[in-house]
């Protein structure tokens, strides 16, 4: 490839001049090619690999040069002779004439640059080429990765590395290459190469590891093997892209997301370090992202555009807060350097001004931002403040502009709407909406035309005051909303308000029931998503009601399970709603649908929420603060099940092991976790909770958790099986209780089912709170994450081995392999729909669409025939060894197994079909190659022409050849005898019938029908000794028919003699015209001619027949006779006249010999990557 021109000093250290002229020289690394140049070129090779030397990367370039300078440019380099020879002699064709005319040496090298550039330019313009997209040292380096490994284009690198890979106790210097698939690793050390390539998805622990020996190092593992990195420059960096690519590919596992590149990054700045390519800047740009909204609650899709430290000045303690802005598409945020000091979240759309104050000595480049709320907030000591005040402006605009569009198209739609701006959450607007909701509600529920709407929150329609209505508990509770508003005052109110450490202790003190809901939109961020999706929850109502499928199903079967305790939920009111909302989501995210335990969190939301805030708030809790916990396999419940584990392994050692052996914690923590306690605590104490939840995230669960578990570490310790230990717990989570609490006591389900032992005494929900901070606070957002990964790893291989255990125990009894066999093969299976989803197919199907894990275990993973022939020609014994061949035969074979005809095949499907070629007998064998042939009933005359195609296919290259081609011949002409005889059976009978029925016609034209057309099928053998002299075939002569039409006879001699070898060097081949020649050239050797006319059969003089050629043809007519057919039976009979045959179709198949022959060649080319991992290769 031509590259943009770069000095290099000594043009003549370790390369050898192959080429040159006065301007131009082609060299070729010392060491190149086969042999390696003896110590020379070792030396050589080891350096480029441990030094990143590019001459690694092109092992031939070409230089420029004037004849008087000492200076040499490289213009050009190439992987290949033929590549860097293509260069050459356009140089020597376009330019050495041209620079011969130059005087001045600077104009020669001048016009050479710029012509090379020029070529570069006019190249990435043909070709689209985005010139920012990576740097030249980056896509020399992926030529290198696809060299080595034999990487598709498709397979995109995202960055190397050096460091060393531990092969027992020796250390192999080389380079890692992180793609977005694979994980690979090469070495070349004084004649050693070694070679790595693991999969992302096949990975099932990846930590950092810290010993006296490797103080730094990175252990890979994978379910057969371990594999240590160490000696990394910059072991952080590294550890976190693999985590990233890691996390991608256990993504696509668990919900079939694949990885798109983000093509709006913005372009490369001249600073930015050459190694750096844009899928890394992208996977920075989205791991700082999913940081920035995990930390401020923000939709799953706002992406931060940048930040910056700064001040900001806080009216409520005067004084300037040192910490970070950060600014995105939609909001501005700050956060401090002290972390609970104070935080702070802008929406743009609530911005009214942004401008640049007067700068002075105390206040810096300040930056004062108003809001509609009239709050204003001054952030001082900005680096770049002009740049940063357009940017925020840029953002503003597209929000302004957002906001406007969106009141046309809402107000063009609803023209009668009177209310006032769409983006206000106000009591009006929800009202309209559940109104809206009504009329999909009757429409949805039958029974009850009249069922009333939910225009507010449940609870404050079903409140019960109790007799005493100015009691001790309103006082406090009415103390508790004074402090509240006290804080808005000072700290303000809404989305723009200042959080602080004041505004957690007012959280931990219990949130008053009439402000819950407005809160809980609020610290989950929910009410950012309901503002910007006006109408969104309406629409989807009017759209999921009466439709029914699985989910709602579920929803119906569980509406009366939902806290049936309440009141709420003991009308039809309550329960439409809930309906309303949990059918809504489901319509929303048809991945999650419904699970079980949502109706529960959902009938809570409900209670303290309007209904469509209700839903916002279920989406938050969904898709943002429980990932994947809403599934159908409840991976993010069981992802956190282990880091529950992890953490009461490291904060209650001692009862650890305990709770391990008794198996308890895992039973636990799905309840706990899934309904945020609502499930196992009294309701009154568990909105608490839910309080705390919503505003501090999951860590408050975890320190709950072992809050739970501590205080009862003694009976815990004493408790002789799980029972007694799940009793012990559950008696303490019964007493938990609110004493602040104004509701009355709500029955709890839970304490109802323990048996009659005595109660626990009282627990107080805030001390439990106050207590679970105090010991446990510890416990970081970023470390749960750490910790999540870790254990999503775990979590989803271990649901891949049950998956694969689940199909293989499913199928084992209905196919004779093995278990381990069909282990086997379902990991070839599952690896050949892998690479087609990181690769793509030129099937035409997705490879995205084809794995679905909420399907059945069976229907999980799906090839196409593309993904199919790959398998056949390693696995199925029928493959023949010509490519050509081969596909027709899979063709058909895939038909046959695709059962349902959507043109994917399941592991079963493909077990079936396998199991027959490999296990079954003689008959089964014939059965499935007949059926493969034909259209259900007989094989006509065409499908028997296929059928003889493929039985000649199937035994080329075999050693037995010959004889399985004479053998096929006989039984060939034997079928043909047949179908020609039943042929006539039918014809007599269909005239004695049509005789019977107008005998006049009979008279007339009986004797004009003839026989019909009878298929010629030609078998030629042909001599290839030395010497041996062509020889020709009299073609048969046509038969003689007088003018009347006199019918002649339907069979006429076929000729069947000893067709066997002259010598040991002898072929099968087979006539073919030359009309057949045009259209199909891969049967060279081998052609069925059916029905040939007059004219053909003339043409039949032909040098390639010799005079053992078996030549069966019909007379009449050119158009295939359609009452010439042959059945199984007779096909089966005349198959087991020949013994060569039944020999071959009964030979043993080594099913584990074709298994390890199938892993072995993915291991090696092209296909190598789909191994999922293999061993250091070691060549010298």
């Amino acid at each position: 490839m031509w590259v943009h021109p770069e000095e290099v000093l000594q043009a003549g250290a370790l390369w050898i001049t192959e080429r040159a002229n006065p301007y131009f020289i082609l060299q070729k690394r010392k060491g190149h090619g086969d042999g390696r140049g003896g110590l020379a070129g070792l030396l050589v090779g080891t350096l480029d690999v441990v030094l990143d030397s590019s001459a690694r990367v092109a092992p031939y370039r070409i230089l420029y040069q004037t004849p008087d300078s000492l200076i040499y440019w490289i213009i050009a380099h190439g992987c290949s002779r033929k590549e860097i020879t293509e260069h050459w002699e356009w140089l020597e064709q376009n330019l050495l004439q041209t620079l011969s005319i130059f005087e001045n040496e600077n104009d020669i090298t001048t016009f050479v640059k710029g012509k090379v550039q020029g070529i570069i330019a006019e190249y990435n313009k043909n070709q689209d080429v985005k010139e920012d997209d990576d740097t030249d040292k980056f896509k020399e380096a992926i030529c290198t990765y696809r060299k080595l490994f034999g990487m598709p284009e498709e397979e995109k690198l995202v960055n190397y590395y050096s460091c060393s890979y531990w092969k027992g106790r020796v250390p192999r210097q080389g380079w890692l290459y992180l793609s977005i698939n694979h994980i690979c690793f090469y070495s070349y050390l004084l004649g050693k190469e070694a070679k790595l390539v693991i999969r992302w998805a096949d990975i099932t622990q990846l930590e950092k590891s810290t010993t006296l020996l490797l103080p730094d190092a990175v252990k890979v593992s994978t379910r057969v093997s371990e594999h240590v990195f160490s000696v990394f420059l910059n072991i952080n960096e590294t550890f976190k892209l693999m985590e990233q690519l890691a996390n991608i590919a256990m993504r696509q596992l668990l919900d079939n997301k694949g990885f798109e590149q983000d093509r709006s990054l913005p372009k490369l700045k001249r600073k930015t370090p050459k190694k750096v390519s844009a899928l890394k800047r992208d996977l920075d740009a989205r791991a700082k992202s999913e940081r920035y909204r995990a930390l401020f609650r923000l939709p799953k899709d706002e992406k931060l555009d940048g930040h910056t430290g700064c001040t900001l000045w806080t009216p409520f303690n005067k004084m300037h807060i040192l910490g970070q802005m950060f600014v995105s598409t939609n909001y501005i945020c700050f956060t401090s350097k002290e972390e609970t000091l104070c935080s702070l979240i802008i929406p743009l759309r609530e911005v009214t001004i942004v401008e640049k104050a007067d700068s002075s000595n105390f206040l810096p480049s300040p930056v004062s931002i108003s809001t509609k709320n009239r709050m204003t907030f001054l952030f001082a000591n900005l680096k770049d403040r002009d740049f940063l005040v357009q940017r925020i402006s840029d953002f503003l605009q597209q929000t302004t502009s957002k906001i406007y569009f969106e009141r046309e198209i809402t107000g063009s739609v609803n023209s009668s709407d009177d209310e006032g701006s769409l983006l206000s959450s106000s009591p009006q607007r929800s009202s309209l909406g559940s109104e809206g909701s009504s009329e999909g509600e009757r429409q949805f529920n039958l029974n009850d035309n009249s069922v009333p709407t939910a225009t507010q929150a449940l609870m404050t329609m079903y409140r019960r005051r109790s007799p005493e209505e100015f009691n001790p508990k309103l006082a406090k509770e009415f103390l508790k909303e004074q402090a509240w508003k006290n804080h808005f005052t000072e700290y303000g109110q809404g989305v723009c308000m200042y959080r602080t450490e004041k505004t957690k202790d007012l959280v931990l003190k219990g949130i008053p029931e009439n402000m819950r809901g407005e809160l809980w939109l609020l610290f989950s961020g929910a009410i950012n998503e309901m503002a910007t999706h006006p109408g969104y929850y309406e629409d989807l109502v009017e759209k999921s009601m009466g439709k029914y499928n699985l989910a709602t199903e579920e929803i119906e079967r569980d509406l009366h399970r939902s806290l049936p305790e309440h009141p709420a939920f003991q009308n039809e009111m309550g329960i439409a709603a809930l309906r309303r909302v949990l059918t809504a989501y489901a319509f929303r995210n048809p991945n999650i649908g419904y699970c079980q335990a949502m109706n529960i969190v959902t009938s809570v939301l409900l209670l303290y929420a309007k209904e469509e805030e209700a839903f916002w708030l279920l989406v938050a809790l969904c898709e943002r603060m429980l990932p994947d916990y809403y599934n159908t396999r409840v991976v993010g419940a069981l992802v956190d099940q282990g880091v529950f584990e992890e953490l009461a392994r490291e904060y209650v050692p001692e009862l650890y092991d305990c709770m391990q052996d008794l198996g308890v914690i895992s039973t636990i923590s799905l309840s706990w976790f899934l309904t945020l306690f609502l499930s196992v605590m009294p309701f009154e104490s568990a909105v608490v909770v839910v309080d705390c939840f919503f505003y501090e995230g999951i860590k408050v669960i975890f320190q709950l958790a072992l809050s739970v578990l501590h205080a009862n570490i003694h009976q815990l310790l004493g408790a002789k099986d799980d029972g007694e230990a799940m009793t012990v717990l559950g008696r303490y989570l019964d007493s938990v209780t609110n004493k602040d609490s104004t509701l009355p006591p709500i029955p709890h389900l839970h304490s109802l089912l323990t048996d009659n032992g005595d109660p626990h005494p009282e627990v107080d929900i805030f001390k439990l709170v106050r207590s679970s901070y105090e010991k446990f606070g510890s416990i970081r957002a970023d470390v749960i994450e750490q910790m999540r990964f870790k254990q999503r790893l775990r979590v989803i291989q271990t649901i891949e081995d049950t998956t694969k255990r689940n199909v293989v125990r499913t199928i084992v009894t209905e196919t004779a392999f093995s278990i381990d066999e069909l282990e086997e093969l379902y990991v070839l299976f599952k690896a050949e729909h892998l690479t087609s989803c990181y690769w793509g197919g030129t099937g035409g199907s997705n490879p995205t669409e084809r794995h679905d894990p909420s399907l059945p275990y069976l229907e999980q993973y799906r090839i196409d025939l593309e993904q199919f022939r790959g398998l056949f020609s390693l696995l199925f014994p029928w493959a023949p060894v010509n490519g050509a061949h081969a596909d027709p035969l899979a063709l058909r074979f895939f038909r046959l197994l695709d059962h349902n005809g959507d043109s994917l095949i399941n592991f079963r499907e493909f077990i079936s079909g396998l199991s027959v070629l490999c296990h079954g007998d003689l008959t089964e064998k014939l059965k499935l190659l007949y059926k493969m042939h034909v259209i259900p009933g007989k094989c006509v005359c065409s499908q028997f022409i296929e059928l003889c195609k493929t039985l000649y296919n199937m035994f080329s290259e075999d050693a037995q050849e010959q004889e399985l081609y004479h053998a096929t011949a006989t039984v060939t002409s034997l079928l043909l005898e047949m179908g020609e005889v039943g042929k006539l059976f039918c014809h007599s009978k269909d005239q004695e019938e049509q005789d019977q029925d107008d005998p006049e016609e009979a008279k007339t034209s009986g004797p004009a029908r003839d026989g019909g057309t009878k298929p010629a099928v030609v078998f030629q053998q042909r001599g290839q000794g030395e010497g041996e002299k062509e020889s020709q075939a009299r073609p048969c002569g046509p038969a003689k028919r007088d003018g009347r039409g006199e019918q002649l006879s339907a069979m006429e001699d076929i000729k069947l003699e000893d067709s066997s070898p002259k010598d040991t060097g002898t072929s099968s081949s087979m006539l073919i015209s030359d009309d057949e020649t045009k259209d199909d050239t891969s049967m060279s050797s081998y052609s069925v001619l059916s029905g040939g006319s007059h004219e053909l059969d003339d043409k039949l003089h032909c040098e390639d027949i010799n005079d053992d050629t078996v030549l069966v043809r019909s007379e009449n007519g050119t158009s295939i006779d359609k009452d010439w057919a042959i059945t199984f039976e007779q096909f089966l009979a005349s198959v087991l006249t020949e013994q060569a045959l039944v020999l071959y179709f009964e030979k043993p198949v080594e099913v584990a010999a074709r298994i390890t022959n199938a892993k072995n060649v993915r291991q090696v080319g092209c296909s190598l990557l789909s191994a999922s991992d293999y061993d250091i290769s070691l060549s010298g």
